[in-house]
């Protein structure tokens, strides 16, 4: 029977070495075939996008560079137009000095006359003397078109700086030619807007016009000007779409995607150029990625399978290995500590067992019975374990025979003969009799009491903890009477505790706590629970005396009263430090406000917090009111997120004027939330709850976007807005994103930093935190202005204003509200000659009457905000009532 088995066994395990090899190698072919294909559809992707990236970035410069010469345009035409109605010589000057042709972009604005000699310009010596002879020049003496003409300025122009000039023919009356208007602007102000984090180091823009020569150029890393990386023969095959030009079509060797746009307007191609290997890197990144990941994977498989292989090889005789052994473990005792014993069953005449006998033992086990080995050997175990305990032990040996297996842990009978406590009884059918092993478990049970005390109560305190709580509430709840007030839960916290432990450190911490449960299990009956619930939180059960079935509520206003009194009194510790921390206790009654821990836990804490919010050092009973304001809480904190996600909000303006002229001078951007079911939520309803929340952070990153782009809308629109402040919360500050989310919003809108402005409260610099000092600094190198926001009603130090650096102090309404009261405005006078000592700029909230107004003008205040001057705005009144077109540029 052995050998054909074996001889079985063997051929199997042969067969398993070779097949283990071959399915890895069959794994490995199909993880390759999907790595390839996968990094193939990779690359394909990434061009397909690069090629969409670069038409995006061809389509924008096309747009940029027509809006940019439409501006050249209009204003040549309006040199043209002053020219030919004035003949002023000074024209071009006079308009500089109107505060025209300031943009450093500008080089040089000229008229010249028919004999080409310079009638006028913004600088001397901006170009020759004499261009009668230049190409542009003869141009227009030679054609009475009046269109514009662009074209690179010739020798005798600025050097270093690459001009394009902008020409216009100049007409007398007599439609005979008078000379030209030339404007030369700067090359790079064209492109200058971009570099590598644009377009990647070696991506690149170029402007080209008639004949395919290339004006200006701009790439990633530096600016090329003539001196191309674009090959100029390109230009006359930009026909179709974007695509892909090889290394050979660009001078610096670097295959790129190739975009271009023709502008509709003027003779002119925007062309873009982005990097091939950079815009394929990620897809590069993948397949290295990949590759490494299947070529470790192909080496595990292959280890694997050869590992198998050899374990194939070995599997029969590790087996029986193994068997061996186990059969061994199963008869033989765990360890050289425990008792091992060999029972044999005792039948009756019926074959039914009655009694078992020790065949066999180990001197420990014999020991744990007070006797030697050869006086336990041969005695039946009925006279060993007598009495009911014996019975039991004959149940569980009968129960080990049928099943062939029992363990159990045991408290041992008091015998004077068993010397442990525990035990932990194994028993084995092995044949016809039982491998029997008892371990002593007596230490070890001993260890479990104690962390079952431990897990039950508080190691500081000595009261019991709040797992013990849960567990035996439901207990106590099930004993309680179901009449009204059959049980009471005081849920008391300590009210200052916080502000203890911040200042004093944990140590004198603890020793509140611990003085604290002390004062209060002295307070209490001893049938009464206290537990330390957690941190600065305790817990008292109440329950009726004994021979009641009711607890009247007045019995535990009585109690909750006596705590509140005598945690009014401060605490002595460390010795001598006295500690005044008072208590607010929260009340909820079995069954009336819950008939389970957790509702009655909730409850009292809903309580509890009702009596902090009414000033603490109070007790409150629940009632169903308090659960409703906390129900409408969580609803409204519900909506305030959806209000993000839905976008509801909206800004409004409120203007900050001269209090003498009334000119507008700035103004503040408020926040309003937008309900569509029930129309406008106040402020004061969602502030508080967005700060607490933390929902205040994506709301401020929502407002700066928001009042970013009104700005640039009104701009876009031919308005000149005034710098508008934003209203920054405490929590922004400290998380290295308000600086970020100002920059990025500056930069999609196209904003200069002096439009925005950054108002911040007293509380948001205490402590003058080195965070919110680093993130003030940055604001104002952007160039961004600070106000110091509602000064007055904070904590602010005349060393805090001089170390932040403030640009605006606004005063809080308190103060304007007092203006016309003697100390009112003695105390106004001191906070705007402090300011301006300062070098800030003093704003008065909250103004409402003439004669507030009246008083500013006196005391030299320098802008005024309120209801007299007008309430806050939607943008399209507050642009009819402030703003106007200007008819010029805004700065």
């Amino acid at each position: 029977m052995i050998k054909p088995a074996s001889s079985s066994l063997s051929r199997t395990n042969r067969f398993l070495a070779i097949l283990w090899p071959v399915l890895a190698a069959l794994c490995c072919l199909a993880l390759w075939a999907v790595t390839l294909s996968r990094a193939e559809s990779e690359s394909e992707r990434a061009e397909a996008l690069v090629l969409k990236e670069v038409d995006t970035y061809a389509q924008a410069y096309e747009q940029y560079v027509t809006r940019s010469f439409a501006q050249m345009d209009q204003i040549t035409m309006q040199l043209k137009y002053g020219w030919e109605h004035s003949r002023n010589p000074t024209l071009v000057e006079d308009m500089r000095s109107d505060g025209m042709f300031t943009d450093h972009a500008l080089l040089s604005v000229s008229i010249v006359g028919a004999d080409g000699t310079v009638r006028s310009s913004t600088k001397e010596g901006g170009m020759p003397p004499s261009v009668a002879q230049s190409p542009f020049f003869l141009q227009h003496q030679n054609n009475n078109s009046t269109a514009l003409r662009i074209d690179l300025a010739p020798a005798g122009f600025e050097s270093g700086r690459q001009p394009v000039l902008f020409t216009r023919r100049l007409d007398r009356a007599d439609d005979e030619f008078d000379g030209i208007v030339v404007m030369a602007v700067d090359g790079s102000y064209f492109t200058s807007f971009v570099g590598a984090s644009t377009l990647g180091r070696d991506g690149l823009l170029a402007l080209a016009g008639d004949g395919g020569r290339f004006w200006i150029e701009q790439s990633g890393a530096a600016r090329a000007g003539n001196g191309s990386i674009l090959h100029p023969a390109l230009v006359g095959n930009l026909d179709g779409g974007p695509r892909l030009v090889g290394a050979e079509g660009f001078r610096d060797g670097v295959a790129r995607a190739l975009g271009w746009r023709d502008s509709p307007v003027y003779p002119v191609v925007a062309v873009a150029a982005l990097s091939r290997h950079e815009g394929s890197a990620a897809a590069l990144e993948n397949w290295e990625a990949s590759r490494d990941r299947s070529l470790a994977a192909s080496i595990g498989l292959l280890m694997l399978a050869a590992l198998a292989s050899f374990l194939s090889l070995r599997a029969a005789a590790r087996e029986r290995e193994h068997e061996a052994v186990r059969l061994a473990y199963r008869t033989a005792t765990e360890s050289a500590n425990d008792g091992f014993y060999m029972a044999a069953p005792l039948r009756d005449r019926k074959g039914q067992i009655v009694d078992f006998r020790i065949v066999d033992c180990n001197e420990r086990g014999a020991a744990f019975y007070g006797m030697r080995r050869a006086d336990l050997v041969g005695r039946a175990v009925s006279t060993i374990d007598r009495g009911i305990t014996g019975a039991e032990v004959i149940a569980t040996y009968r129960l080990a025979m049928a099943n062939g297996f029992y363990e159990e842990d045991r408290r041992m009978p008091q015998d004077d003969r068993l010397t442990i406590a525990w035990g932990r009884r194994r028993l084995v059918r092995v044949g016809d009799g039982l491998a029997v092993t008892l371990q002593d478990i007596s230490e070890r049970k001993r260890h479990e009491t104690d962390l079952e005390r431990l897990a039950n109560e508080d190691a500081l305190t000595g009261l019991r903890n709040r797992s013990w709580l849960l567990n035996f509430i439901p207990t106590l709840l099930g004993d309680a009477p179901s009449e009204p007030e059959g049980l009471a839960l005081l849920f008391i916290d300590l009210d200052e505790f916080k502000q203890v432990n911040d200042s004093h450190g944990h140590a004198v911490g603890d020793q509140l706590l611990a003085a604290a449960a002390r004062r209060l299990g002295a307070l209490l009956r001893p049938a009464d629970q206290v537990v330390r619930f957690g941190g600065d939180e305790f817990v008292v059960l109440l329950r009726p005396a004994a021979g009641e079935i009711r607890l009247a509520q007045a019995d535990v206003a009585a109690v909750a009263a006596r705590i509140v009194a005598a945690f009014a009194a401060p605490f002595t510790l460390d010795g001598e430090l006295q500690a005044a921390v008072g208590a607010s206790v929260g009340i909820s009654l079995f069954p009336r406000d819950g008939t389970d821990a957790g509702t009655l836990i909730r409850n009292a804490d809903i309580a509890m917090y009702a009596a902090k919010e009414e000033g603490k050092g109070q007790y409150r009973f629940f009632d169903q009111f308090l659960s409703g304001q906390i129900t409408q809480r969580a609803r409204l904190k519900g909506q305030l997120a959806r209000a993000i996600e839905l976008d509801q909000f909206l800004l409004h303006y409120q203007p900050r004027v001269d209090p003498v002229s009334g000119q507008l001078l700035s103004m503040e951007a408020l926040l309003r939330w937008q309900l569509p079911e029930s129309g406008m939520v106040p402020p004061g309803d969602f502030i508080p709850l967005a700060e607490s929340s933390g929902l205040i952070l994506p709301i401020g990153a929502l407002v700066i976007e928001k009042a970013c782009a009104q700005l640039a809308a009104w701009r876009a629109d031919g308005l000149c807005p005034v710098p508008v402040s934003i209203n920054v919360s405490p929590k922004q500050f400290g998380r290295g994103t308000v600086v970020r989310q100002f920059e990025a919003a500056l930069r999609r809108h196209g904003l200069p930093a002096a439009l925005v402005e950054v108002e911040i409260t007293e509380s948001a610099m205490m402590g003058e935190q080195a965070e919110v000092l680093a993130e003030l600094a940055q604001l104002r190198a952007l160039g961004i202005k600070l106000h110091l926001d509602d000064f007055g009603t904070g904590y602010s130090s005349l060393s805090q204003l001089r170390t932040l650096k403030m640009d605006v102090l606004k005063v809080d309404r308190a103060f304007t509200n007092e203006l016309e009261q003697g100390e009112g405005r003695v105390f106004f006078q001191a906070i705007v000659s402090m300011a301006h000592a300062l070098r800030m700029t003093v704003v008065a909230e909250g103004v409402e009457t003439a004669a507030q107004l009246r008083i500013l003008q006196e005391l030299g205040c320098d802008e005024v905000q309120g209801y007299y001057i007008a309430r806050p705005l939607p943008p399209h009144e507050f642009e009819t009532r402030f703003l106007a077109p200007t008819g010029r540029a805004c700065a």
